[in-house]
This record gives C-alpha cells, structure tokens and sequence, in this order.
C-alpha cells in the first residue's frame, strides 16, 4: 500500500511539473474566495462531504508533502464549480459521480464512502476506475486537485502556497489580487464592451 501512495504522489509531481508553465482555466467567485478553510470543511454535507473524502484519498497528506486539504481542494473546487462560466455539464457530471460513488459503497459494503477504511476505499475507487463514465470522473477529480495543488491562492487553492513550496516553485510576478481574478476580469470587460455598444 505504501508503494502504491509513493508511485501515484510520484506522478502527481511529474504531471504537475510538466504543466506548471501551462495556464489554468481558474475563476473564482468573491463569496468563495475569501472563506476561511475551516469554514469551508466545517459542518460539510454530501455532495462536498463525499468530495472532500475522494479528494483526501487520492492526495493524502504524509511527513513530507500536503494533502487535498492542506491545499484547500475542496475550496478550489467550489469556486470553479460556482463559477458563472463554468461547464454546466461538467458540474452536474461531478456532483452526480458522488451519487455513483455512494450507490456503489453501500452495494460493496453496506455503508457510504466517508465511512470506509482506506482499503476499502481503495476497492470502490478502482471499481468505478474500471468504468468510462467512473474513469472520466476520477480524471476530472485529479485535474481539480493538480489544479488545487499549483494555482495561484488568490483562486481558493495552494492554500499559504504549500504546493508551491512542496514543488519549489516560484510564480511568476506580479500575482492577481482578489480584484485581478479571471472571473472578474471577465465581468469587467463584459461590462466595458456593454458600455462601448451603447455609445
């Protein structure tokens, strides 16, 4: 088992390295944005709940590296999700896979994921790994937690840059405010094209 969690954080540091250059498809939402963690995790229910526990298992924390949430995952991942561009498909998809991902622990062990031992969410996890639309889901989740892992803070991820000092990298500058964000800078040019049609 110890192999195995070495082996997959291996290739999340390659995959990350390789795209760190890469720009992400990061927006946020002020609301979001400036929650504390502990607001977010606190009180969680399903779908987070599940979401949050997925995320934990596929990039746990250990002695030398942060895990989901060290990084604010979960918050990253509300942000993008609750984003007005964001993929509405692509949402419903990711929320839906929590229905799977429960349906299938309680007909493997007769209770929902947050209650599984590692092992056993290790079997579930493989099971749906096993399928194209439960694949798709998993990959989707790791994109979201790469992403997490190597965004700037200011999109609700990277949480006091832990991933960056984990990686040792060092972003670029200047790095956006809460106010240079993608989402709304794409709301202030929007309102500026308005502006300019009217004239």
């Amino acid at each position: 088992m110890i192999n195995h969690l070495i082996k997959r954080r291996e290739f999340i540091q390659l995959i990350t390295l390789a795209s760190a250059s890469w720009p992400l498809k990061s927006f946020a939402l002020n609301k979001i944005l400036g929650q504390e963690d502990n607001l977010v995790y606190k009180n969680l229910t399903d779908p987070w709940l599940s979401i949050a526990t997925v995320q934990e298992h596929l990039f746990p924390a250990d002695d030398t590296s942060p895990g989901a949430q060290d990084i604010s995952a979960l918050r990253f991942l509300q942000n993008m999700l609750a984003s007005s561009d964001a993929d509405a498909e692509e949402k419903k998809f990711m929320l839906k896979g929590v229905d799977w991902l429960n349906d299938l622990s309680m007909s493997m062990n007769k209770k929902r994921f947050i209650k599984l031992n590692s092992d056993e969410k290790e079997k579930v996890l493989r099971k749906i790994e096993g399928s194209r639309a439960g694949s798709r889901w998993l990959s989707l989740m790791m994109t979201y937690l790469i992403e997490a892992l190597v965004s700037d803070p200011v999109y609700g991820g990277n949480k006091d840059k832990k991933g960056w000092e984990w990686l040792a990298h060092k972003p670029g500058f200047p790095t956006p405010t809460v106010d240079q964000v993608y989402f709304n800078l794409i709301k202030f040019s929007e309102k500026n094209t308005r502006r300019r049609t009217k004239s």
